[in-house]
């Protein structure tokens, strides 16, 4: 049998917001952050019928385009400190 080329598309194709989150942040637990990030901003996925898929390569694109955003932008944005349940 023939070895799969370097350059095969399902090499670079994750399916599934599990999938998706295992690569970007190291657990499939996160699949729900992913659905916010693909909701809420420019998160490049798209659909396979009813499955969220993207490509590793596009992704690896996309995390360095936005540490150079953020970095252009002086500081990451610190989120508002959590209030104590009394």
């Amino acid at each position: 049998m023939k070895a799969r080329e370097n350059n095969c598309v399902a090499d670079d194709l994750l399916e599934g917001a599990e999938e998706i989150a295992r690569f970007m942040f190291g657990s499939p637990a996160k699949r729900r952050r992913v659905y916010h990030l693909a909701a809420h901003s420019d998160l490049p996925v798209f659909r396979l019928g009813e499955i969220i898929c993207a490509r590793r390569s596009t992704l690896r694109t996309w995390i360095a385009e936005q540490e150079k955003t953020t970095r252009s932008k002086g500081s990451v944005r610190k989120s508002a400190p959590i209030a104590a349940k009394v």
